[in-house]
């Protein structure tokens, strides 16, 4: 059983950075794909980014955002920079034993989410 911990989320102004990073604990994190996850109110959880074998961006993200991971800490970063009001959102940290995926049902564990919220 893998427990995933978020933080870093806050309040920023558009054009503003944050880190988030998550902690991972009860399993071999090395052999995981992590992901990170954002779901804003009254919308579908989406897939941001993520990192296995290869990383992968959404198009909303894609040259804003970067993510990364220490496997030797069990820790992995989204670092978020140039947000946008529109990057409002709960963001989660995921994790499969598989290859990455686009999809929250490719995902076996989460974490409880932390908050970002982008002011205009």
């Amino acid at each position: 059983q893998v427990q995933l911990v978020e933080s870093g989320g806050g309040l920023v102004q558009a054009g503003g950075s944050l880190r988030l990073s998550c902690a991972a604990s009860g399993g071999t994190f090395s052999s995981y794909s992590m992901a990170w996850f954002r779901q804003a109110p009254g919308k579908e959880r989406e897939f941001v980014a993520g990192i296995g074998i290869n990383t992968l961006y959404s198009n909303s993200v894609k040259g804003r955002f970067t993510v990364s991971r220490d496997n030797a800490k069990n820790l992995i970063f989204l670092q978020m920079n140039s947000l946008e009001p529109e990057d409002t959102a709960v963001y989660f940290c995921a994790a499969t034993r598989a290859v990455l995926g686009l999809m929250p049902g490719h995902y076996d564990y989460w974490g409880q989410g932390t908050q970002v919220t982008v002011s205009s």
